[in-house]
């Protein structure tokens, strides 16, 4: 017995170092996952996200690959890497039978001066045994505006191409920045725009400014964490910053009809509350999907209408140190689904801590009227005005008032804070999966709005009319029927 399986062990060593036969013949096809590899558009000299396909050999013999060829050679925007070699020519790949390798590809473009997408077209030519194949390569290229590191004065930016940021800009004391409508500002990762004098986001209802990464292949049209800049503290943690930060001193900003998007933070407001006016007026805008917080208000003064606050890995609004808000017809609405969140969609505080020391502000008021906050996590609402059982002795004044809520804690419910307001009834967004927090036609929050204050915001996120039917829908869509499915 123990010479049978000797003698099958030699057979398998010989066997195993006889070299494959390889296929000599001119009628050899190759088999690709993909022939063609498209990259959605990139901005010049931006390089993209990497792409791949596979070869595959389907014969029973090995096959020799002469060439593999990028067809514009160093001159073409695309990069190709076989088999962990980069290189825009690869001789003499054997591939066993049956077998197949990756080929990794990577596009950068050069500026164009074009603000219209520019089709780029190149190919990877394969050639066996004089039998030639190819792959074909596409990808979009934008030239844009870039700002890297500046410090602005004051400018308008008007909508003829993209706005790329790079290590961060800000605006300078005293001056302001317009952007007009239409306008697509993008930010390098690890960069914010940070304003210390004044910003004016000028969209329309047809052409909103939107603010968003720099990657624009479709797999990250709604990931968080892209874009925002953050300090590295002594002690060895990180405090981040807002995509867009305002920072003390910042007063008179207005943003009206804009998205803002995939940030760590959306907007983090530093200023100190000026009383004569809100330090931001944010209206008729979307700020989404943030791996922190959509609104991190510390000490300010805010005020915003006609918004949607949605899905962020923390709290949606944080309504930090005391303050003065105001919200109208808001929807808040938290279905994170990137990792567990274990924050409310709403906090509201009136002091920090540091070195065992309470600093305590004045919560001046925080009122919300035909509003929707709403998520999936219990509760959504949390009030922060004690310290080690000991209430902060400064004001801590709110009320929700025609409101759509989801749960608070009990022993934090004041009977005299909230006026005509519905709690723990699905507000039946159209579909939060797909970011759609319309409501459809069986939401409690239909008609159920304060008619004064809907008068006062008489057109919705939508520009659909909120007073024909009579009575304003709470938050900020209103349901028109099958206008809005």
């Amino acid at each position: 017995m123990r010479k049978i399986v000797f003698a099958l062990i030699c057979i398998s060593i010989i066997y195993s170092c006889v070299k494959e036969e390889i296929i000599d013949s001119p009628d050899v096809k190759l088999e690709f996952s993909s022939d063609t590899i498209t990259f959605d558009t990139v901005f010049s000299t931006i390089g993209s996200n990497t792409k791949h396909f596979t070869i595959r050999n389907p014969y029973n013999q090995a096959v020799k690959i002469n060439q593999i060829t990028l067809a514009g050679g160093s001159n073409s925007p695309f990069r190709m890497n076989v088999n962990g070699v980069a290189d825009d020519r690869v001789s003499n790949v054997v591939l066993p039978s049956k077998d197949s390798i990756y080929i990794f590809v990577e596009v950068t473009v050069d500026p164009t001066n074009v603000n219209n997408p520019l089709l780029l077209k190149d190919s990877i030519v394969f050639s066996i045994n004089g039998n030639i194949q190819d792959v074909n390569l596409e990808a979009y290229g934008q030239d844009f505006h870039l700002f890297k590191g500046e410090v602005l004065q004051s400018q308008t930016w008007e909508n003829d191409k993209p706005y790329l940021i790079y290590n961060s800009v800000i605006v300078d004391s005293l001056e302001t920045l317009k952007i007009k409508e239409g306008c697509q500002v993008h930010f390098h990762k690890k960069s914010s725009l940070l304003v210390k004098g004044t910003l004016k986001v000028e969209g329309s209802l047809e052409s909103p400014v939107v603010f968003q990464g720099d990657r624009l292949e479709e797999y990250y049209e709604n990931i968080p964490g892209q874009w925002g800049d953050w300090l590295e503290l002594e002690g060895g943690g990180i405090y981040i910053l807002g995509g867009i930060h305002f920072l003390v001193g910042s007063k008179s900003n207005e943003i009206n009809y804009a998205v803002i998007k995939n940030a760590h933070k959306g907007i983090q407001i530093d200023s100190m509350e000026n009383k004569n006016e809100p330090t931001l007026r944010i209206i008729n805008s979307r700020v989404e999907n943030m791996t922190l917080n959509c609104i991190d208000a510390r000490s300010t003064s805010l005020y915003a209408s006609n918004c949607v606050f949605a899905n962020s890995g923390s709290y949606a609004l944080a309504l930090l140190f005391g303050g003065s808000y105001e919200f109208y017809h808001c929807t808040v609405a938290n279905y994170y689904s990137h990792y567990v969140r274990n924050d409310p969609a709403l906090l509201i505080k009136n002091y920090f801590v540091y070195d065992n020391v309470v600093y305590a502000y004045d919560l001046t008021d925080a009122n919300f009227t035909n509003c929707i906050i709403y998520g999936d996590n219990s509760p959504e609402i949390i009030f922060d005005h004690t310290y080690n059982g000991t209430k902060v002795p400064t004001d801590f004044n709110y009320h929700f008032d025609h409101c759509l809520l989801k749960s608070l804690y009990e022993s934090q419910f004041e009977p005299d804070k909230f006026t005509n307001s519905i709690f723990d009834e699905d507000p039946l967004f159209v579909d939060f999966q797909e970011y759609n927090y319309a409501i459809d036609s069986l939401s409690p929050a239909i008609n159920t709005g304060d008619i004064e204050i809907g008068s006062m915001f008489p057109l919705d996120l939508n520009g659909n009319s909120r007073i024909q039917d009579g009575a304003p829908d709470i938050g900020a869509y209103e349901w028109i029927g099958t206008k809005q499915e």
